[in-house]
């Protein structure tokens, strides 16, 4: 493993330009928008899951070491999130086949290191995690651009909810043609819905549709709940591989923290159980968020030699330019223009997005939004 290999440095570069920028309105992080953190009391949802251990018939003392003491490699809210997924996705697994992660990226991480496959397929561009996670790993990475050409590799994955980088959704069509081919040709999908909760319209994911064991299902509570918790999940019902997960976590990070997991479980049941529901009002901005990009970007960017797509949810939107998209230009339109915006190249795992950048709009407020468009704007017709 080369730990100067471009996929591993990419967030480490881009932390730094924001940081050299502090006065720079940043399109750059996909973070959640800090506005709900102000409704978040920590002290409250552990006291509620507290009370739903009790009544589930737990002592004092139990509750306590439940919340205190190394806990179960393969988590505590199993339960609770086995039927979030039930009523809000209608995936349908047990307890048992779900295992708590500190965040997605380690659930990432260790599925790929239990499924011991020498190479992963993966969707070019693509969230950097699993990329790195890979590499790290020793497994060969497989760009994969057309996904009606399931060749070379036994696991692909596949973010079908507004994928970070580029904001593209799968049609319903689309994910059964993709589960009928990977039956067909016994390829397992590491699906990510990482950004399902932002959709106005639902589509079901496809572990919902999975009826043949082709899907391993990753989940994040960082953009629904908070990311501090630094809590995920994985859904791997496939015979012996969540007992596998679990035993690689354990000689990883051993458990998930046992406070994290009563915050998320207390977050849960306050919000009757649903995922979702305690997702609404962030979902409201986040398409509010993206829909005032993109009616800036008409207002203050059409005519000028910049094209984009029109994404329908998530946090992310693909700009083109007519020049190459570097790290210097970057840099340059920071210092110069007060903007910053990530080169797309950094998710790019095959070559390409040489000339396009990625806006995040998720962490802004409308103010900034607009003031930031009418910068890049500026940038623009300066080229």
């Amino acid at each position: 493993m080369n730990l100067d290999d471009p996929v591993l440095q990419s967030l480490n570069f881009l932390n730094e330009v924001v940081d050299r920028y502090p006065k720079s309105i940043s399109f750059a992080p996909g973070a959640p928008h800090e506005r709900f953190f102000a409704g978040i009391s920590v002290a409250r949802y552990i006291d509620r899951y507290c009370d739903h251990l009790r009544g589930k018939g737990f002592t004092d003392s139990e509750v306590r070491r439940r919340l205190y003491q190394y806990g179960p490699s393969r988590g505590l809210i199993n339960d609770l999130i086995a039927n979030a997924l039930r009523c809000d996705e209608g995936i349908e697994v047990g307890p048992e086949s779900i295992v708590v992660t500190v965040g997605c990226q380690e659930a990432l991480f260790v599925t790929l290191r239990a499924l011991g496959c020498d190479a992963v397929g993966i969707v070019d561009p693509s969230y950097v995690g699993v990329a790195g996670a890979a590499r790290v790993l020793g497994i060969d990475i497989v760009p994969v651009r057309d996904l009606t050409r399931l060749d070379g590799f036994p696991v692909l994955y596949v973010a079908p909810d507004f994928a970070n980088p580029t904001g593209n959704r799968m049609s319903l069509a689309a994910r059964q043609r993709l589960l009928a081919d990977a039956r067909r040709r016994g390829v397992i999908l590491l699906e990510d819905n990482a950004y399902g909760f932002t959709a106005a319209d639902h589509l079901p994911p496809l572990k919902a549709l999975d009826t043949s064991g082709q899907v391993i299902h990753f989940g994040t509570f960082a953009k629904t709940c908070f990311p501090g918790a630094r809590v995920g999940f994985v859904v791997a019902d496939q015979p012996g591989l969540a007992d596998a997960i679990a035993t690689v976590k354990s000689m990883v990070t051993v458990n998930t923290s046992a406070l994290s997991q009563a915050v998320i479980g207390g977050m849960l049941l306050e919000h009757g159980g649903s995922i979702n529901a305690m997702a609404r009002g962030k979902a409201v901005l986040y398409r509010r968020n993206l829909r005032m990009l993109l009616d800036a970007m008409d207002r203050h960017l059409t005519g000028l030699p910049i094209t984009w797509n029109r994404p329908a949810g998530g946090f992310f939107v693909v700009a083109t330019l007519p020049v190459p998209v570097t790290d210097e230009l970057l840099e340059h339109c920071a210092d110069s223009f007060g903007v910053i915006w990530t080169p797309m190249r950094h998710f790019h795992l095959g070559g390409g997005g040489t000339h396009a950048l990625r806006l995040a709009c998720s962490y802004l407020d409308p103010e900034d939004i607009e003031e930031g468009v009418i910068r890049l704007a500026r940038f623009v017709e300066a080229l």
